[in-house]
């Protein structure tokens, strides 16, 4: 079985970070040890610094994941700022090929649904906030260690939200936290799946064009034969 498949209970985890964090082993001793990944461990360290031991129990059931959130991880994406990677550990996506579903929709232009009744426990809804309230946010997080989950709760928006806000500051200050969906993205600024959507745009536009101009002409030579 490979290591992706195997189960591994709460707490074998909690012993494998207990190794890790003092040092035990070296991270290489420890996953050939224990037959475990880097990147395994890198989330299981991830996951219990966010949310403690209930960040390693296992799943049970579906993630489910709200329309709206889909919707801002393709575009976030596609805005070309964030790599896969980047965009999954921000919105706290399953996988990359989870993401890539959603992109492969969002592309062929069909609707992105809601998929089950909402975020989980630990994933405060987020909500619509003004440039101000993003900014005290970012410095709410900045001051508090960048605990997302904390200031995610006082504020009342999404972890997501924050995480995705402090980021956004850190690239670009104060004025990337501007909502700009509003604004359409020039040619280089947008992703190579961007630009390919924008040309299969393009080429439907042409070709409406030309259907319409052929009809056009279709239509004045019947009128000149029946004029002659």
């Amino acid at each position: 079985m490979s290591s992706k498949n195997r189960y591994y209970s709460t707490k074998f985890k909690l012993g494998v970070l207990d190794i890790y964090r003092n040092e035990i082993y070296s991270l290489e001793e420890l996953c050939l040890k224990y037959g475990i990944p880097r990147s395994t461990v890198y989330l299981w360290s991830e996951k219990y610094e966010k949310y403690g031991v209930d960040g390693l129990e296992d799943s049970k059931g579906w993630k489910t994941y709200s329309k709206e959130l889909k919707q801002e991880a393709v575009i976030d994406y596609l805005s070309g700022k964030y790599s896969l990677k980047e965009i999954v550990h921000m919105y706290e996506i399953s996988s990359k090929s989870v993401l890539h579903s959603w992109i492969k929709h969002y592309n062929s232009h069909r609707e992105l649904k809601d998929t089950g009744k909402g975020r989980t426990r630990s994933m405060t809804k987020g909500r619509k906030t003004t440039w101000k309230e993003r900014i005290k946010i970012v410095q709410d997080t900045l001051e508090n260690g960048k605990n997302y989950q904390e200031t995610a709760e006082n504020h009342q928006v999404s972890y997501q939200q924050v995480y995705q806000w402090v980021r956004k500051y850190e690239d670009g200050g104060w004025d990337a936290l501007k909502d700009r969906r509003g604004r359409s993205k020039s040619v280089e600024e947008l992703t190579p799946e961007g630009k390919m959507e924008l040309e299969m745009r393009q080429i439907e536009k042409e070709n409406e064009r030309l259907r319409a101009e052929n009809a056009f002409l279709k239509k004045l030579e019947e009128i000149e034969r029946r004029r002659k």
